[in-house]
């Protein structure tokens, strides 16, 4: 995986994707392709009123990438310094490979271009010491972008413990617990797989 961590802070996110559409005009993107995206669970009934959690997807730059696996062409690359899975445009032949390989739907067809995008963390702006763009506007202040991975992974650990217990307990659960307890984002992204997402084997 990446040595970066894009962590979203559930409780505070309110769906209004500022995030998406500062991604879509960071990259200049068309209508269509979606390289991030807010994806609502529920509405779940918390205290007599219904609850959305909405869950922040973009890519996940994963250990052993299939987008990779599947381009036959190496334009789909794994950067060694630090994990970023990112495209070479100029390598990619619009085959459309790795659209078919990602279970996460993380890839995206661009129409104008006749080839693939995909996050990239914004790597442009890593590389000059800056956040993604997603994170720059983020109007709740729910994403962060961090180094220290294994912080960001305790923290979400202890909230799904937290949601389990809730669950456990019979009593109500806040409206983020709804997603921490199903799996936070592997499991919301597998219930809600954009068209055209590959298989989740092995998931």
């Amino acid at each position: 995986m990446s040595k970066y961590y894009l962590f979203q802070d559930t409780k505070k996110c309110i769906g209004c994707n500022t995030c998406t559409i500062q991604c879509k005009s960071n990259k200049n993107l068309p209508v269509g392709p979606k390289i991030s995206q807010i994806i609502p669970v529920g509405p779940k009934m918390v205290g007599g009123l219904p609850r959305a959690t909405y869950v922040f997807m973009p890519c996940f730059h994963c250990q052993d990438p299939w987008c990779v696996a599947a381009c036959p062409t190496g334009a789909m690359q794994k950067r060694g310094g630090d994990g970023i899975v990112f495209i070479d445009h100029d390598l990619c032949v619009g085959c459309k490979a790795c659209i078919t390989a990602c279970p996460w739907g993380a890839p995206q067809w661009n129409p104008e271009t006749g080839k693939a995008v995909k996050c990239d963390y914004c790597m442009d702006r890593v590389d000059r010491g800056l956040k993604p763009a997603c994170v720059t506007v983020c109007t709740t202040h729910c994403l962060s972008f961090t180094e220290n991975v294994d912080q960001a992974v305790q923290v979400r650990k202890q909230r799904h413990a937290e949601a389990v217990a809730a669950l456990r307990g019979g009593g109500e659960r806040p409206a983020h617990a709804v997603a921490e307890a199903a799996g936070g984002v592997g499991r919301a992204a597998l219930e809600h797989r954009p068209q055209g997402a590959g298989p989740a084997a092995g998931l």
